[in-house]
């Protein structure tokens, strides 16, 4: 393919005021004149909860903080048979942490990406570098506007050369004039001018310029410095007209407020050349050398005008070899020094503003989109790389509607007359380490899980054995339950952790509901009851978490419990509330990292919201996991669960490995409880493709699972999938599948489903749904509840 048809922008675009917005529009005209038979339009980021006012080209927009709005329009520029991207990037302008949702959107495209980079740090923080790599790591061409930004990318990034192009900043083609004729449209007829335009803000130094003036005026009584611009839309929602007004105040204070005036006015292109044509000097003060890109001076110096500014990255580069005068940051002695010579030289002025003119005709738009237009073509021409250096997912898709038979070989193998071992090397059990409470409270969970269907049912004295498991682990001197054991039976602690603790309240609520045998739900509604009271001591939200739906089960059995009514009114609280004081718009989440079993924190809340009558809970947990999918779905659309290695991670972008079975299994299940909860068939699908996980639709299209016994791997490591099978695996895999075969096998979705159901019980909900207690009536969750101040 040489000739693509189908263009789009991503980016800011006008009328909102910032120059990547002037920039990206500019662009999109220029490329749309040259290439008349191209259709072209533009992605404009907008912020939460402005939808700006766009002209017809602007076909999509996305507002910066919600990350679905990024996947939706992935999927529109897919469906619309775009051929290239051109992304503009810089890191304020997309919302998560560093910009990171950008990457929700572009990692789903199926075309090329180039990418226009307006910033290169040379100094990135980690999670700057981290975002930064992921987005040029997918663009198959990057343009910078300086050979500085070339020199950074090779340097810092470690970028190919033959990836970076450098296309300078585009400028309108416009005459070479001389400013009598717009000094007297503005009313500065006869008066030296000295200009600077752009988005006020304090690291333009524009105070230094004001201490300049009187330097100035030594020599030329009559200047007057023109301040043109608004100030920046995000200092203005902050801090109003402060800061501008701070530098009238020092004006005034100088006795110069006569010599220098402010336009508050965001302009449009010609009004905006109408004020660069009257300027004798225009000045770029800024305080900062790290800027790559300046529209401000690209237009002053391609409408031929004498420039003195510090030596930024651009400046620099633009200036050099006598086409304009730099001056040290913050200097106003030698700023002010420099312009009054130029201002008193008429000659030497007009010489290099012939000069700039001359130069800068390469510049012109025309040319620019010229220039861009070989770039994207050749992109067109070239395979996309793949994202994040994971292979394609190759196995085949599986059956939705008829998931693999229920096998328990494996598990049953990975057992013996004490319960379920941990650990296997390969498919051999590894008596080495032992057995734990954690593994075994899973494993009564599973058998509670197949209780339904008596041809799947575990064996009766396997589920009693895992039941004495959990019995044994009881330490009723502290009111905790133990964890690891010896393979010859010793215990290893007094205590094990608080997640386990909440993990054996789980299947103990569930045994207490759904064993086939009354005598063995009485001894889990008593021990359930006995091993509660100490979770109020707790600090873990995945303890609490656990606890919730082991607590949802109990009280489905125990529907008038009062000790568990309390509990679970303390616990979801206690959960709403750290993710009320962590969720922001770029992190809807309940911590500042994401770590394993994270999928059980929402269910927890939208399970228990649902059964107690509290609306925001069932909120916060759907829009909670609605976040977590986003950061669990790879580029190709498959399941990726968070790796290991993310684990201490603060707010960053999931790390690809290494991914175990627990997070799939957990993900299926909160997924289940989403559906339920709101009747919307695409968690179903969410469920779905989680479980496709096991059966080989991840990073390396590896099955995990062996049809035959039931076994499955340990998890994904970077280039292969641990051999390993233990008790953790096994059991994460089963129930996850008798939950999906319980999806598979609805006859009918559930219609008119409301957010809260009342309790009527539908025969066509989740297993794990059916038979919900009634609901609570609370006056607030925390307040209520005598347990909180505990």
């Amino acid at each position: 393919m040489t000739r693509f048809k189908r263009l789009a922008f991503i980016g800011n675009s006008l009328p909102r005021r910032c120059g990547i917005a002037t920039f990206t529009t500019h662009l999109q005209q220029a490329v749309a004149a040259s290439r008349p038979d191209l259709d072209v339009s533009i992605v404009a980021m907008t912020d939460q909860g402005h939808r700006g006012d766009y002209p017809a080209v602007v076909r999509h927009q996305i507002a910066a903080g919600n990350i679905e709005e990024y996947i939706r329009v992935a999927h529109c520029l897919n469906a619309d048979g775009t051929d290239v991207v051109s992304l503009q990037h810089e890191f304020g302008i997309f919302g998560g942490v560093s910009g990171g949702h950008v990457m929700a959107l572009l990692s789903r495209l199926n075309m090329p990406i180039v990418t226009t980079l307006h910033t290169v740090l040379a100094s990135p923080t980690d999670e700057q570098r981290e975002v930064f790599a992921q987005v040029i790591g997918v663009s198959s061409k990057v343009i910078v506007m300086a050979q500085k930004g070339r020199g950074l990318l090779r340097g810092v990034y470690q970028m190919p050369d033959g990836k970076i192009e450098v296309i300078p900043h585009g400028i309108p083609d416009y005459p070479l004039v001389e400013p009598d004729a717009a000094k007297s449209l503005r009313g500065f007829a006869g008066r030296p001018v000295i200009l600077t335009f752009g988005l006020l803000s304090p690291n333009k130094g524009i105070e230094v310029m004001i201490d300049a003036m009187p330097e100035i005026l030594k020599t030329r009584p009559d200047a007057v410095y023109v301040v043109l611009g608004v100030t920046h839309p995000s200092l203005l929602a902050r801090h109003g007209e402060s800061y501008r007004e701070s530098l009238m105040s020092r004006a005034e204070l100088l006795g110069i407020a006569d010599h220098v005036v402010f336009f508050n006015q965001f302009v449009d292109q010609d009004t905006l050349l109408s004020f660069i044509s009257m300027c004798d000097v225009y000045v770029t003060p800024y305080l900062n050398e790290a800027q790559m890109t300046s529209g401000t001076l690209s237009y002053s110096f391609g409408l031929g005008k004498a420039i003195v500014s510090t030596p930024y990255w651009h400046a620099q580069e633009l200036l050099a070899g006598g086409r304009g005068i730099l001056v040290p940051f913050g200097d106003a002695v030698a700023t002010g020094s420099e312009i009054a010579a130029l201002l008193s030289d008429d000659a030497h002025r007009q010489a290099m503003r012939e000069r700039a003119w001359s130069e800068s005709r390469s510049m012109i738009w025309e040319r620019t989109a010229e220039r861009f237009l070989k770039v994207l073509k050749s992109a067109v021409r070239v395979e996309r790389p793949h994202k994040n250096g994971a292979t394609k997912p190759t196995a085949p898709a599986w059956d939705r509607a008829s998931p693999p038979d229920i096998r328990t070989g494996h598990f049953l193998s990975m057992c013996d007359d004490t319960g379920l071992f941990q650990h296997a090397v390969h498919s051999v059990p590894d008596r080495h380490h032992g057995y734990c409470v954690d593994d075994n409270a899973r494993a009564l969970l599973l058998a509670c899980d197949l209780n339904d269907d008596p041809a799947q049912r575990l064996p009766e004295p396997m589920t009693a054995r895992l039941a004495a498991f959990v019995q044994h682990a009881w330490n009723p001197d502290n009111g905790r339950f133990r964890n690891f054991m010896s393979f010859d039976r010793r215990w290893l602690e007094d205590k094990g952790s608080e997640d386990s603790h909440g993990r054996t309240l789980w299947a103990l609520g569930q045994c207490a509901r759904r064993d086939t045998t009354p005598s063995r739900r009485r001894w889990a509604t008593a021990l359930f009851l006995d091993a509660l009271p100490i979770v109020k001591t707790f600090t873990s939200p995945r303890s609490w978490a656990f606890t919730l739906i082991g607590l949802d089960a109990f009280l489905q059995e125990n529907p008038g419990d009062f000790r568990a009514d309390r509990m679970r009114t303390l616990l979801s609280s206690r959960l709403m509330r750290i993710f009320s004081f962590v969720e922001t718009k770029d992190w809807v989440w309940f911590e500042n990292g994401l770590a394993y079993d994270n999928a059980r924190l929402p269910q927890a809340l939208i399970m228990s919201g649902r059964s107690m009558g509290v609306p925001e809970y069932v909120d916060a947990g759907l829009r909670s996991l609605r976040w977590l999918m986003t950061m669990q779905t790879a580029p190709e659309g498959h399941f990726r669960p968070v790796g290991s290695d993310s684990f201490g991670d603060l707010r960053k972008q999931p790390r690809l490995f290494d991914q175990q079975p627990l997070e799939a299994a957990a993900t299926i299940s909160a997924c289940v409880a989403a559906w339920s909860a709101d009747g919307d068939a695409t968690w179903k699908s969410h469920a779905m493709r989680a479980f496709g996980w096991f059966l080989g639709e991840n990073d390396l299209g590896v099955s995990l699972v062996d049809l035959e016994t039931g076994g499955c791997r340990d998890g994904l490591h970077p280039d292969r999938a641990n051999e390993n099978r233990g008790g953790e695996s096994v059991v994460c895999y089963l129930t996850s599948l008798a939950e999906i075969r319980h999806l598979a096998h609805q006859r009918s979705e559930a219609r008119n489903r409301s957010a809260i159901p009342t309790r009527t019980v539908r025969t066509n909900e989740p297993v794990s749904q059916l038979n919900r207690g009634p609901s609570v009536s609370i006056a607030h969750p925390e307040t209520a509840n005598p347990l909180f101040a505990a």
